[in-house]
């Protein structure tokens, strides 16, 4: 009989329960796959005692991950541990340099070590699979590195969090501010007792920089990545993009521009018709646009322990069979350090809230800094103030209002200059509100 391609997990939580699971239940098909049995030999958590669903005494039991990456009966390391360094880069750094294949889902890992740990892999001749790292159980790590090396992709864009899906879902359907449908978020599990990782941006960042380097053949640069979280939009902020066409979502974006490789995270308004604008929930998409294939749209569940699990096991399949690609799509030494694309140029059209006084001259005011900063209005909408009794015979009540513009393609620098002198020259009530516009 064919020897057991023997596996080690460290990390007990959701998803490495989900993974032994999935492998117990998938054992006979997953061994015709790989031409041999996969066997699960050793487990490593923080909590011993904790009811997992499964009996531990089946498994070696090891207190420390990094023990258990040196122990001669594991063939492959799969890290669930999670963390940017300490125990978790210990142990993928141990397994690797011994010349054992790694799984992991630690995308803060890869955005942080992804070329090193890279490096060894190549040097030993042994797989560092990390498919779970984005997007949960969407494929996107093999569609860009296996599944489309005949295309040139321009640009790649998606909803890589769900968490900030889900709160801005429930924020546009019920009305609901963001503090209210966070609170719920937490409840359900879907946000994080300290949600800022998530809701700030930062989460989608480190995904957007391990699809950048598949996508365009680039060196990890998560520094290069502007982020900006979803906690300042507003319900009006939805009603407005709703009345004007458009669906609010947090996006990374990576693009090819004439200056480099532009990455941003940030809410951003996206047509209602295109396809990343029907993903609701905590359902995440990802969108690649390359020169063969146009326009590919994957959607699926983004997280969840059996999502997340399934993508950690086909990780797992293929190593058993003996794959050992370059992690990034080609040997460390060949992907380029691409200029960074700084994102004062960006380029694009605008939605901008202003809550203005309504009184004359405001909106004069208003035009006159966009047309000195040469932005092009495609149009402007005034939600005057509904107080009758306080109402001149204009219709002005001189309480607060909000002016909403929509720009033609202006670069961020104009953006950004423009509405500091407006601010500067005492026309609005409160701090703007600036949301890019996302074309398909």
């Amino acid at each position: 009989m064919t020897r057991p391609f023997r596996v080690g997990i460290a990390g007990l939580g959701t998803v490495g329960a989900s993974v032994i699971r999935i492998l117990a239940r998938q054992n006979e098909v997953l061994a015709q796959r790989a031409g041999r049995p996969i066997e699960v030999t050793a487990i490593s958590a923080r909590d011993r005692t904790k009811d997992r669903g499964f009996d531990l005494s089946d498994f070696d039991w090891f207190d420390d991950p990094v023990a258990l990456a040196r122990s001669a009966d594991v063939d492959c390391v799969v890290e669930l541990v999670g963390g940017a360094d300490g125990a978790a880069l210990q142990t993928v750094e141990t397994a690797l340099s011994q010349g054992k294949s790694v799984v992991t889902a630690n995308k803060a890992l890869l955005a942080k070590h992804g070329l090193s740990l890279a490096r060894i892999a190549e040097e030993k001749g042994v797989a560092l699979a990390f498919e779970a790292s984005v997007a949960g159980g969407i494929p996107i790590i093999k569609t860009l590195r296996e599944g489309l090396p005949a295309n040139r992709v321009s640009r790649l864009y998606g909803i890589l969090n769900g968490t900030c899906n889900y709160i801005l879902s429930r924020m546009e359907l019920e009305g609901l501010t963001f503090s209210e449908c966070l609170k719920d978020a937490q409840r359900l599990g879907y946000a994080e007792a300290d949600p800022t990782f998530d809701v700030e941006g930062f989460d989608t960042a480190h995904k957007l920089a391990i699809l950048t380097s598949l996508a365009f053949g680039t060196e990890i640069d998560a520094d290069a990545i502007y982020v900006e979280g979803i906690s300042s939009i507003t319900p009006l902020d939805l009603a407005m993009a709703s009345e004007l066409g458009f669906r609010i979502k947090l996006l990374g974006v990576a693009e090819r521009t004439e200056t480099g490789i532009e990455q941003r995270v940030h809410p951003t308004m996206v047509p209602k018709t295109s396809s990343i604008a029907q993903v609701m929930g905590v359902t995440n998409a990802v969108t690649v646009d390359a020169d063969a294939v146009k326009e590919l749209t994957l959607i699926g569940p983004g997280a969840g322990g059996d999502a997340t699990a399934s993508a950690v096991v086909a990780d797992i399949a293929d190593v058993a069979l003996g794959k050992a690609e370059a992690p990034f799509g080609q040997p460390v030494d060949r992907l380029e350090k691409a200029p960074r694309a700084p994102m004062q140029r960006h380029e694009g059209g605008y939605y901008i809230r202003l809550t203005v006084h309504d009184r004359p001259g405001v909106a004069a005011g208003v035009a006159t800094r966009m047309a000195q900063a040469d932005i092009s209005l495609e149009s402007i909408l005034q939600k005057r103030s509904e107080t009758a009794a306080t109402q001149d015979p204009h219709g002005r009540s001189g309480a607060p209002v909000s002016l909403v513009l929509i720009t033609y393609a202006a670069t961020e620098a104009s953006i950004r200059s423009a509405v500091e002198k407006i601010s500067g020259d005492g026309l609005i009530a409160e701090p703007p509100q600036v949301i890019r516009i996302e074309r398909e």
